[in-house]
């Protein structure tokens, strides 16, 4: 069977960084797509903005992984200066730190998530207007 594409998600951010919940849009996705199973790709498309699963009940583990990867890969690096043009280094690092993308298996039309879990686009170079992709691969 052929991947089956879903519409582009618009994802507005607010912030320079930030975690954008992105669960009940893709569920929707999947819903009106009447897709059944398989594994669903979640891609950004973007160099300076992640996706990620994490803990959906207590808003303060957002906080902390953004506080984290700040600590990790901060504006201003340790042991020498970024060199990037556009000054956003740093946003390009948590990226690769958090990935591009995740994939999530789907049954009976139903994101297989976790109790605690729901999926994120990971903002690192906000405000701005992203596109996430969606794509089920059928199982």
């Amino acid at each position: 069977m052929d991947p089956m594409l879903l519409p582009t998600l618009e994802v507005p951010t607010h912030a320079k960084a930030e975690l954008v919940d992105l669960t009940s849009r893709i569920q929707t996705a999947l819903t009106q797509a009447r897709a059944e199973s398989g594994i669903l790709l979640v891609f950004s498309p973007h160099t300076t903005a992640g996706i990620t699963i994490q803990e959906n009940a207590d808003p303060d583990v957002q906080r902390d992984l953004l506080l984290a990867l700040e600590t990790m890969a901060g504006d201003a690096a340790v042991g020498g200066a970024y060199r990037h043009g556009e000054g956003n280094s740093d946003a390009h690092v948590k990226t690769v730190m958090t990935g591009a993308s995740q994939l999530v298996p789907v049954s009976s039309g139903r994101l297989q998530l976790g109790t605690w879990q729901a999926v994120y686009l990971c903002e690192f170079d906000g405000p701005r207007t992203r596109r996430v992709t969606l794509q089920l691969i059928p199982g």
